[in-house]
């Protein structure tokens, strides 16, 4: 199996998640987008995206979909491995579907029949061939790759004791959030998307830990990475995420300056806990119950520091 999938990953984007709904014109285009992929997937016959662009799907709503589907392109192999790797078995369609937000297993399973397809993309899945479900992901096939091996190690190698990469990211509100100007906080930058289940179950605990801890210690910055994933949520529909759920915290856009930077994400939640001195303490992949992420911050604040 291949790595193409994640060229779809985008398609049905809001479609099961209640909490946020695409428009009714970029849904119904997501789902011709992915009518037309599976009656045209051909065993060693690639889909290649710019002629569909120019050749089939012409008008915006379908473009669209076709631009989200491309930067879904290079996650879903580094996400197959990095799962693989911190969980010991591959992920099921489920999940695979709520990382990329997809309306359903049955849409995941047709995005990895695409990769399957494509010549172009190494095999580096077995699949069951009755369920679909992944069956075993070969890491040492994605990490030998000269498109995904080098961002997989990033990923695989560990991130605590490291600088973390500076950032200077918009807030919903239009001002800037930039970590140099947050020196000497406890920072827990956690990045995720609009209508991702697990982010979602974080976010209630996230504000209970921001309430904890005095804001002169400790901050939150919530990352919404929708515009990198070319998700087609607004600021309308954050910003009534970020009142319904009594978010007090920095919000901010994720960039794609910073994604490269911080590895690129590719299971969502991710999350950092840097230190006043900008150094990685804490990395966390995928939901984090909330007593480690307390026990975490409570720890690096009772920490003495130089000069006390």
């Amino acid at each position: 199996m291949k790595t193409s999938s994640l060229v779809l990953s985008a398609i049905l984007c809001a479609t099961v998640f209640p909490a946020a709904r695409s428009a009714p014109g970029q849904l119904e285009a997501e789902a011709r987008v992915l009518e037309y992929l599976r009656g045209h997937v051909r065993p060693g016959q690639p889909l290649i995206v710019t002629e569909l662009y120019n050749n089939v799907f012409t008008n915006p709503e379908e473009r669209k979909a076709l631009n989200k589907l491309y930067g879904a392109f290079f996650r879903i192999p580094l996400f197959l491995a990095q799962y693989q790797e911190k969980f010991g078995a591959p992920p099921n369609l489920k999940v695979i579907a709520e990382q990329f937000d997809l309306a359903s297993p049955e849409a995941a399973a047709t995005l990895l029949r695409v990769m399957d397809a494509d010549p172009r993309v190494p095999r580096f899945l077995t699949q069951d061939p009755e369920t679909h479900e992944i069956t075993s992901v070969d890491v040492a096939t994605i990490l030998n790759h000269p498109r995904f091996g080098q961002a997989l190690v990033r990923q695989l190698s560990g991130w605590e004791g490291k600088p973390a990469p500076p950032f200077k990211l918009q807030s919903l509100a239009g001002d800037a959030t930039e970590l140099s100007a947050l020196r000497g906080r406890l920072v827990l930058l956690n990045i995720w998307f609009t209508g991702c289940p697990p982010c979602v179950k974080q976010t209630p605990e996230l504000v209970a830990l921001s309430q904890e801890f005095p804001s002169r210690e400790f901050t939150i910055v919530g990352a919404n990475a929708d515009r990198v994933l070319g998700l087609s949520y607004d600021d309308a529909v954050r910003l009534k995420y970020v009142e319904e759920h009594k978010i007090t915290f920095p919000v901010v856009h994720w960039t794609s300056e910073s994604d490269t930077a911080y590895g690129n994400i590719s299971i969502f939640p991710t999350q950092f806990l840097i230190d006043g001195e900008g150094t990685v303490i804490h990395h966390w992949v995928g939901y984090v119950e909330p007593d480690e992420l307390r026990r975490a911050v409570a720890e690096e604040l009772a920490r003495p520091r130089a000069g006390q």
